[in-house]
Protein backbone atom coordinates (compact mmCIF):
# COMPACT_ATOMS: atom_id res chain seq x y z
CA UNK A 1 0.00 0.00 0.00
CA UNK A 2 2.88 2.50 1.06
CA UNK A 3 4.27 1.80 -2.37
CA UNK A 4 1.30 2.61 -4.32
CA UNK A 5 0.99 5.69 -2.76
CA UNK A 6 4.65 6.38 -3.40
CA UNK A 7 4.15 6.22 -6.91
CA UNK A 8 0.89 7.99 -7.18
CA UNK A 9 2.64 10.97 -5.59
CA UNK A 10 5.48 10.94 -8.28
CA UNK A 11 3.08 10.83 -11.07
CA UNK A 12 1.07 13.23 -9.92
CA UNK A 13 4.19 15.91 -9.54
CA UNK A 14 5.46 14.96 -13.34
CA UNK A 15 2.30 15.49 -14.28
CA UNK A 16 1.83 18.89 -13.13
CA UNK A 17 5.27 19.85 -13.52
CA UNK A 18 5.81 22.53 -16.40
CA UNK A 19 7.67 21.56 -19.33
CA UNK A 20 11.10 22.56 -19.65
CA UNK A 21 12.65 24.89 -22.17
CA UNK A 22 15.43 23.96 -24.33
CA UNK A 23 18.41 25.70 -23.44
CA UNK A 24 19.06 29.04 -25.32
CA UNK A 25 15.42 29.76 -25.99
CA UNK A 26 14.19 33.19 -25.05
CA UNK A 27 11.55 33.55 -23.48
CA UNK A 28 8.30 35.21 -24.98
CA UNK A 29 7.59 38.84 -24.55
CA UNK A 30 4.06 39.19 -26.16
CA UNK A 31 1.72 36.76 -28.41
CA UNK A 32 3.63 35.18 -31.44
CA UNK A 33 1.89 35.42 -34.83
CA UNK A 34 0.53 32.25 -36.13
CA UNK A 35 -1.01 30.85 -39.30
CA UNK A 36 -2.03 27.54 -36.87
CA UNK A 37 -5.74 27.42 -35.97
CA UNK A 38 -6.22 28.45 -32.39
CA UNK A 39 -8.01 25.90 -30.83
CA UNK A 40 -11.74 25.37 -30.65
CA UNK A 41 -12.22 26.73 -34.25
CA UNK A 42 -11.87 23.65 -35.94
CA UNK A 43 -12.64 20.01 -35.65
CA UNK A 44 -9.58 18.63 -33.42
CA UNK A 45 -8.56 16.05 -36.36
CA UNK A 46 -7.61 19.47 -38.37
CA UNK A 47 -6.05 21.30 -35.64
CA UNK A 48 -2.63 19.67 -35.70
CA UNK A 49 -0.33 21.67 -37.68
CA UNK A 50 -2.80 22.61 -40.17
CA UNK A 51 -2.76 26.39 -41.21
CA UNK A 52 -5.72 28.32 -40.49
CA UNK A 53 -7.61 29.60 -43.47
CA UNK A 54 -9.44 32.43 -43.05
CA UNK A 55 -11.30 32.55 -46.38
CA UNK A 56 -15.03 31.50 -46.09
CA UNK A 57 -17.67 29.60 -48.44
CA UNK A 58 -19.37 31.46 -50.41
CA UNK A 59 -22.26 29.29 -52.14
CA UNK A 60 -22.42 30.56 -55.49
CA UNK A 61 -25.69 30.04 -57.75
CA UNK A 62 -25.35 28.42 -61.02
CA UNK A 63 -24.89 31.31 -64.27
CA UNK A 64 -27.62 28.49 -66.17
CA UNK A 65 -30.03 25.77 -64.53
CA UNK A 66 -29.62 23.00 -66.65
CA UNK A 67 -32.63 22.31 -68.82
CA UNK A 68 -34.00 19.28 -69.62
CA UNK A 69 -35.79 18.43 -73.33
CA UNK A 70 -39.26 16.81 -72.14
CA UNK A 71 -40.67 13.85 -73.50
CA UNK A 72 -43.22 13.68 -76.16
CA UNK A 73 -46.86 13.38 -74.84
CA UNK A 74 -49.01 10.75 -76.72
CA UNK A 75 -52.85 11.37 -77.38
CA UNK A 76 -54.11 7.82 -79.21
CA UNK A 77 -57.20 7.92 -76.99
CA UNK A 78 -60.86 9.22 -77.71
CA UNK A 79 -61.48 12.75 -76.00
CA UNK A 80 -61.25 16.12 -75.83
CA UNK A 81 -57.71 17.74 -74.53
CA UNK A 82 -57.15 21.08 -73.57
CA UNK A 83 -53.49 21.57 -74.84
CA UNK A 84 -52.71 24.70 -73.18
CA UNK A 85 -54.11 28.19 -72.10
CA UNK A 86 -52.60 31.45 -72.60
CA UNK A 87 -53.80 34.94 -72.81
CA UNK A 88 -54.85 33.83 -76.84
CA UNK A 89 -57.42 31.62 -75.19
CA UNK A 90 -57.41 27.80 -74.86
CA UNK A 91 -55.61 25.06 -76.84
CA UNK A 92 -57.94 22.36 -77.49
CA UNK A 93 -58.13 19.15 -79.72
CA UNK A 94 -60.70 16.78 -79.83
CA UNK A 95 -59.64 13.36 -81.06
CA UNK A 96 -62.26 10.66 -82.12
CA UNK A 97 -60.80 7.15 -83.79
CA UNK A 98 -63.54 5.24 -85.75
CA UNK A 99 -65.13 8.18 -86.76
CA UNK A 100 -65.97 6.33 -90.43
CA UNK A 101 -66.05 2.32 -89.69
CA UNK A 102 -63.36 0.52 -91.26
CA UNK A 103 -65.43 -0.98 -94.20
CA UNK A 104 -67.05 2.51 -95.44
CA UNK A 105 -63.56 4.09 -94.86
CA UNK A 106 -62.19 1.59 -97.28
CA UNK A 107 -64.54 2.60 -100.23
CA UNK A 108 -64.04 6.09 -99.45
CA UNK A 109 -60.15 5.73 -99.66
CA UNK A 110 -60.61 4.14 -103.22
CA UNK A 111 -62.84 6.44 -104.66
CA UNK A 112 -61.09 9.78 -103.44
CA UNK A 113 -57.79 8.29 -104.54
CA UNK A 114 -59.25 7.53 -107.84
CA UNK A 115 -61.18 10.94 -108.62
CA UNK A 116 -59.70 13.58 -107.03
CA UNK A 117 -57.65 15.83 -109.21
CA UNK A 118 -54.82 15.74 -107.10
CA UNK A 119 -51.55 18.07 -108.69
CA UNK A 120 -48.03 18.99 -107.09
CA UNK A 121 -47.33 22.56 -106.27
CA UNK A 122 -44.21 24.21 -106.69
CA UNK A 123 -42.35 26.31 -104.49
CA UNK A 124 -39.74 28.81 -104.64
CA UNK A 125 -37.61 29.36 -101.17
CA UNK A 126 -34.17 31.56 -101.68
CA UNK A 127 -34.47 31.56 -105.48
CA UNK A 128 -34.75 27.48 -106.25
CA UNK A 129 -37.92 26.28 -107.05
CA UNK A 130 -39.11 22.78 -105.48
CA UNK A 131 -41.41 20.54 -105.13
CA UNK A 132 -44.11 19.76 -101.99
CA UNK A 133 -43.62 16.39 -101.31
CA UNK A 134 -46.74 15.51 -101.39
CA UNK A 135 -49.75 15.68 -103.89
CA UNK A 136 -53.01 18.47 -102.85
CA UNK A 137 -56.66 19.84 -104.21
CA UNK A 138 -58.29 22.67 -103.38
CA UNK A 139 -62.25 22.97 -102.94
CA UNK A 140 -64.21 25.93 -102.02
CA UNK A 141 -65.79 28.92 -103.39
CA UNK A 142 -63.19 31.26 -102.25
CA UNK A 143 -59.27 31.28 -103.17
CA UNK A 144 -57.19 29.89 -100.32
CA UNK A 145 -53.40 31.65 -100.22
CA UNK A 146 -50.72 29.74 -97.89
CA UNK A 147 -46.88 29.23 -98.12
CA UNK A 148 -47.44 32.48 -100.49
CA UNK A 149 -48.98 30.33 -103.16
CA UNK A 150 -52.74 31.09 -103.82
CA UNK A 151 -55.00 27.80 -104.88
CA UNK A 152 -57.74 29.16 -106.99
CA UNK A 153 -61.80 28.38 -106.24
CA UNK A 154 -62.92 25.04 -107.05
CA UNK A 155 -66.93 24.96 -106.62
CA UNK A 156 -66.99 21.16 -107.86
CA UNK A 157 -66.98 19.46 -104.80
CA UNK A 158 -67.16 15.62 -105.14
CA UNK A 159 -69.68 13.94 -103.82
CA UNK A 160 -68.38 12.06 -101.20
CA UNK A 161 -66.77 14.90 -99.82
CA UNK A 162 -69.99 16.47 -99.66
CA UNK A 163 -71.20 13.60 -98.02
CA UNK A 164 -68.14 13.78 -95.35
CA UNK A 165 -68.56 17.27 -94.82
CA UNK A 166 -72.72 17.44 -93.51
CA UNK A 167 -71.44 14.43 -91.38
CA UNK A 168 -68.63 16.15 -89.46
CA UNK A 169 -71.01 19.41 -89.28
CA UNK A 170 -73.78 17.50 -87.72
CA UNK A 171 -70.99 15.91 -85.12
CA UNK A 172 -69.34 19.16 -84.90
CA UNK A 173 -71.72 21.76 -84.88
CA UNK A 174 -69.40 24.06 -87.31
CA UNK A 175 -70.35 25.06 -91.06
CA UNK A 176 -67.33 24.46 -93.30
CA UNK A 177 -66.92 25.97 -96.72
CA UNK A 178 -63.27 25.13 -97.72
CA UNK A 179 -61.19 21.77 -98.12
CA UNK A 180 -57.96 20.94 -98.53
CA UNK A 181 -56.96 17.61 -99.68
CA UNK A 182 -53.73 16.29 -98.95
CA UNK A 183 -52.28 13.09 -100.48
CA UNK A 184 -49.16 11.02 -98.99
CA UNK A 185 -48.49 8.58 -101.42
CA UNK A 186 -45.53 6.33 -99.38
CA UNK A 187 -43.35 7.43 -95.90
CA UNK A 188 -41.26 9.82 -97.82
CA UNK A 189 -44.04 12.60 -98.26
CA UNK A 190 -44.50 14.80 -95.32
CA UNK A 191 -45.73 18.45 -94.58
CA UNK A 192 -42.78 20.14 -92.49
CA UNK A 193 -43.76 22.18 -89.14
CA UNK A 194 -46.36 25.34 -89.49
CA UNK A 195 -49.84 26.65 -88.30
CA UNK A 196 -52.81 27.45 -90.68
CA UNK A 197 -53.25 31.18 -89.37
CA UNK A 198 -53.52 32.70 -92.98
CA UNK A 199 -55.49 35.76 -92.18
CA UNK A 200 -58.59 33.98 -94.45
CA UNK A 201 -59.45 31.62 -91.55
CA UNK A 202 -60.12 34.53 -88.88
CA UNK A 203 -58.96 34.43 -85.59
CA UNK A 204 -59.23 31.31 -83.34
CA UNK A 205 -59.63 28.82 -86.68
CA UNK A 206 -61.50 25.40 -86.15
CA UNK A 207 -60.00 22.65 -88.10
CA UNK A 208 -61.52 19.40 -88.98
CA UNK A 209 -59.01 16.72 -90.36
CA UNK A 210 -60.25 13.57 -91.64
CA UNK A 211 -57.50 10.46 -92.30
CA UNK A 212 -58.16 7.66 -94.43
CA UNK A 213 -55.31 4.94 -95.50
CA UNK A 214 -52.02 4.22 -93.73
CA UNK A 215 -51.49 5.35 -90.47
CA UNK A 216 -49.34 8.75 -89.90
CA UNK A 217 -47.74 10.21 -86.88
CA UNK A 218 -49.30 13.90 -86.64
CA UNK A 219 -46.72 15.64 -84.86
CA UNK A 220 -47.48 18.77 -82.46
CA UNK A 221 -45.08 21.42 -80.62
CA UNK A 222 -45.66 25.10 -78.94
CA UNK A 223 -44.37 27.92 -79.90
CA UNK A 224 -41.62 29.41 -77.54
CA UNK A 225 -42.72 32.12 -75.46
CA UNK A 226 -40.69 35.65 -76.61
CA UNK A 227 -37.76 35.21 -73.64
CA UNK A 228 -36.73 31.80 -76.07
CA UNK A 229 -36.23 33.70 -79.21
CA UNK A 230 -37.73 30.85 -81.12
CA UNK A 231 -35.78 28.03 -79.39
CA UNK A 232 -37.74 25.04 -80.14
CA UNK A 233 -35.89 22.80 -78.10
CA UNK A 234 -37.75 23.09 -74.67
CA UNK A 235 -41.54 23.15 -75.67
CA UNK A 236 -43.98 20.96 -75.07
CA UNK A 237 -44.49 18.14 -77.76
CA UNK A 238 -47.65 15.99 -79.19
CA UNK A 239 -47.65 13.25 -80.83
CA UNK A 240 -50.97 12.31 -82.63
CA UNK A 241 -51.14 8.69 -84.33
CA UNK A 242 -54.03 9.65 -86.73
CA UNK A 243 -55.35 5.85 -88.17
CA UNK A 244 -57.52 4.97 -90.97
CA UNK A 245 -61.04 6.51 -90.68
CA UNK A 246 -59.72 8.93 -87.28
CA UNK A 247 -61.08 12.53 -86.83
CA UNK A 248 -58.80 15.36 -85.14
CA UNK A 249 -60.87 18.90 -84.61
CA UNK A 250 -58.58 21.67 -83.78
CA UNK A 251 -60.19 24.60 -81.64
CA UNK A 252 -59.25 27.70 -80.02
CA UNK A 253 -56.03 29.16 -79.91
CA UNK A 254 -53.84 26.13 -81.23
CA UNK A 255 -53.41 27.62 -84.38
CA UNK A 256 -52.02 30.51 -82.44
CA UNK A 257 -50.23 28.68 -80.26
CA UNK A 258 -49.06 25.48 -81.45
CA UNK A 259 -47.66 24.22 -84.72
CA UNK A 260 -47.95 20.94 -86.11
CA UNK A 261 -46.19 18.40 -89.22
CA UNK A 262 -46.94 15.13 -90.71
CA UNK A 263 -43.11 13.92 -90.81
CA UNK A 264 -41.04 11.52 -93.24
CA UNK A 265 -40.90 7.85 -91.75
CA UNK A 266 -38.35 5.74 -91.56
CA UNK A 267 -40.65 2.37 -92.01
CA UNK A 268 -42.22 1.73 -95.51
CA UNK A 269 -46.02 3.15 -95.28
CA UNK A 270 -48.76 3.09 -97.59
CA UNK A 271 -50.25 5.67 -99.01
CA UNK A 272 -52.38 8.40 -96.74
CA UNK A 273 -55.17 10.67 -98.02
CA UNK A 274 -55.73 13.79 -95.18
CA UNK A 275 -58.56 15.98 -95.64
CA UNK A 276 -58.97 19.36 -93.41
CA UNK A 277 -62.35 21.16 -93.69
CA UNK A 278 -61.93 25.02 -92.87
CA UNK A 279 -64.18 28.15 -92.80
CA UNK A 280 -62.46 30.98 -95.19
CA UNK A 281 -63.83 34.57 -94.62
CA UNK A 282 -63.84 37.00 -97.97
CA UNK A 283 -61.75 40.40 -97.57
CA UNK A 284 -63.63 43.25 -98.08
CA UNK A 285 -62.29 43.75 -101.68
CA UNK A 286 -62.73 40.06 -102.10
CA UNK A 287 -58.69 39.33 -102.97
CA UNK A 288 -56.88 37.91 -99.71
CA UNK A 289 -53.30 39.13 -99.83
Amino acid sequence: MAQRRQRARVQGGWASAPAAKPAGTAASKGPVASNLCPAGTTPAWLRKGQPCSQKHFVFEKPSEVERRVPETGVIDKPGVYELSKAPTGISRVHLVPGFIDSQQADWIFEQLLQDIPWGQRAHIRQGVSFEEPRLTCWYGELPYTYSRITMQPNPNWHPVLNMLKERIELFSGYTFNSLLCNLYRDEKDSVDWHSDHEPSLGTNPVIASLSFGATRNFEMRKKPSQEENGDYRFVERLRIPLDHGTLLMMEGATQEDWQHRVPKEYHSRAARINLTFRIIYPEPDGVWK
